[in-house]
C-alpha cells in the first residue's frame, strides 16, 4: 500500500483517496482534498495556514517537551602555549602592565634602529670599493649610448 503525501497540507493521501494536479512544467501536486486545492490555486501559503503541518513544524506546535530541548554542548575553552611561548610565559605577557610594555617596545625599536643604521653605514662603505660603471643590455652589446642634452 502506497501512501503518498499532500503537497500543500503534509497529511498523508492513502489509496483511492485525494486529488492529483499536474502543472504545465509536469510537475505534479498531489491533494488530499478539494479544500486543500483550491487553497493552492489560489496561491495561499500553507506556512501562513495554521492547520498545515508546515506551520505546525515552523511554530513548534504539537512537539513533545523532551524532544523540542535539546541540550546543547559547551565548548570548554583550554588555555595552552604554542611553538615558540608556552602558557607561562603568555601569561606574564597579559599581566605586564602597559607602562612596561610601551618602554619595552620603545626598548626594541630604538635598538631595531641602531642595527639599521649600522647596516646603512656599512653598505656605504663597502659600495664604493667594488661598484662599477652600469650598462644595459644593449650597451655590453655594443649599442650606442644616448648623448644626454645639456641644455633644454
Amino acid at each position: 500500500m502506497k501512501v503518498e503525501i499532500c503537497s500543500f497540507t503534509g497529511y498523508k493521501i492513502y489509496p483511492s483517496r485525494g486529488r492529483l494536479f499536474v502543472r504545465s512544467d509536469s510537475r505534479i501536486f498531489r491533494f488530499i482534498d478539494s479544500k486543500t486545492e483550491s487553497l493552492f490555486h489560489q496561491g495561499k501559503n500553507p506556512r501562513k495556514i495554521a492547520w498545515t503541518t508546515v506551520f505546525r513544524r515552523q511554530h513548534k506546535k504539537g512537539i513533545s517537551e523532551e524532544v523540542a530541548k535539546k541540550r546543547t554542548r559547551r565548548a570548554v575553552k583550554s588555555n595552552r602555549g604554542f611553538v615558540g611561548a608556552d602558557w607561562q610565559a603568555i601569561k606574564a605577557k597579559r599581566s605586564e602592565k602597559p607602562e612596561v610594555r610601551a618602554a619595552a617596545r620603545a626598548q626594541a625599536i630604538k635598538k631595531a634602529k641602531e642595527e639599521r643604521k649600522k647596516a646603512a653605514a656599512e653598505k656605504k662603505t663597502s659600495a664604493p670599493a667594488h661598484q662599477q660603471q652600469k650598462f644595459s643590455k644593449m650597451q655590453s652589446r655594443g649599442a650606442q649610448t644616448k648623448v644626454k642634452p645639456t641644455s633644454r
